[in-house]
């Protein structure tokens, strides 16, 4: 029992490696979830303050919606392959 390579418990190891060395798909499934939070943040400041901004600050918000729709829609092609 008094084994010397047993000092972290073998489970305890391997999550710990699964946390600090993810695969791939997790790291594009954390770019696709930050990716739809900007759009829906980006929603919903273009719906409840867009009647009392400037044209160009609502613009700007109307550009980078564009931009992020047009990056998750990359990144969901790429997915799919």
């Amino acid at each position: 029992m008094n084994d010397k390579n047993n000092f972290v418990p073998h489970k305890f190891a391997s999550t710990t490696l699964d946390v600090l060395n993810p695969t791939r798909s997790v790291i594009v499934d954390m770019v696709m979830v930050q990716l739809l939070s900007m759009v829906n943040v980006t929603l919903m400041i273009i719906i409840f303050k867009g009647g009392s901004m400037s044209s160009s600050s609502l613009s700007y918000y109307v550009l980078g919606l564009f931009f992020c729709v047009m990056m998750l829609s990359g990144v969901y092609a790429r997915i799919t392959r």
